[in-house]
């Protein structure tokens, strides 16, 4: 029996991280999908949505600070406590940058919604999807081929969005003639685009902690 699995067994069951974590990463499933929705939605019904992304950004906030609450509380955590203060800002870090892409379509008043604005809130909604399902197998450190396969599909969706991203850019350069179009548009698709390069940094998180646990 190797020490991590003697560990396992020490660690009491009853810990606030695990509920914690997967709350996070539901929440920011959650504003993934909303903000998907409201790019396919017209301008004149995506404030409600935007409005309901802003809730849920300042949530995930509040969980990033009542995890770093408990992390200061308790001497038992289930794994490395700068895994668990990484792992719960980088969450909050996706969730930012999406919540700073509807911000933006906000405020400037975006009224067409390109292919490239929607492809990427997919990729981000596909990739939030796969942390949660990474996210959820923490519990049983035995299951981490599914935490590596969830976070391989990150990392491809990741390089996918840098491919989306330039061919957007590159495209509205040559086509786009309003110089505050150009601004605004490239705004919102470099949000987008950090956006996912969160979600690869919370992939790097997990499998950190994989690799810790093997």
């Amino acid at each position: 029996m190797s020490i991590n699995t003697i560990f396992q067994f020490l660690v009491p069951k009853d810990k606030k991280f695990f509920p914690l974590f997967e709350e996070a990463s539901a929440n920011l499933v959650q504003l993934a999908s909303i903000l998907h929705e409201a790019v396919n939605l017209p301008l004149k019904v995506r404030d409600e949505l935007f409005s309901k992304i802003d809730e849920l950004e300042q949530k995930g906030e509040d969980l990033t600070r009542l995890t770093n609450l408990e992390l200061s509380k308790n001497f038992i955590t289930p794994f490395d406590r700068e895994d668990i203060h990484s792992l719960i800002t980088s969450i909050d870090n996706v969730a930012n940058y999406l919540h700073g892409a509807s911000s933006r379509m906000k405020l400037y008043q975006v009224d067409k919604i390109t292919k490239s604005i929607r492809k990427l809130t997919e990729i981000n909604l596909e990739a939030c999807q796969n942390i949660d399902i990474a996210v959820r197998e923490l519990r049983n450190l035995k299951r981490m081929k599914n935490i590596t396969a969830a976070c391989v599909i990150i990392n491809k969706l990741e390089a996918k969005s840098d491919d989306v991203y330039n061919k957007a850019i590159a495209d509205l350069f040559e086509n786009e003639t309003d110089a505050k179009n150009i601004i605004k548009y490239k705004e919102v698709l470099s949000v987008l685009e950090s956006a996912a390069d969160k979600c690869k940094s919370v992939a790097s998180v997990l499998e950190t902690i994989t690799v810790k646990h093997s």
